[in-house]
């Protein structure tokens, strides 16, 4: 999803994490499992204000918050 919306390549890879690179910068992306849950972290070499971090911010906006969630923004509110 992120990396095709911003051209970017893989560059590495593990069994827990992607390395993307690009003009619009380097991303970051590792998954790790405790329990039901999974611990989703994004880092970037730029600013907060970059159209990268402002892409991966949806891209993780998107993700459920607890298992059974959908993802998506307000998913995750009591009702």
């Amino acid at each position: 999803m992120i990396p095709h919306l911003l051209g970017l390549t893989r560059s590495k890879g593990t069994s827990h994490s992607a390395t993307f690179t690009g003009a619009e910068g380097t991303l970051t992306l590792s998954a790790h499992r405790h329990g039901p849950y999974t611990e989703v972290v994004a880092q970037t070499d730029r600013l907060r204000t970059s159209r990268l971090d402002y892409e991966t911010q949806r891209f993780l906006n998107a993700l459920p918050y607890e298992p059974g969630d959908r993802g998506g923004p307000g998913a995750g509110e009591p009702t």
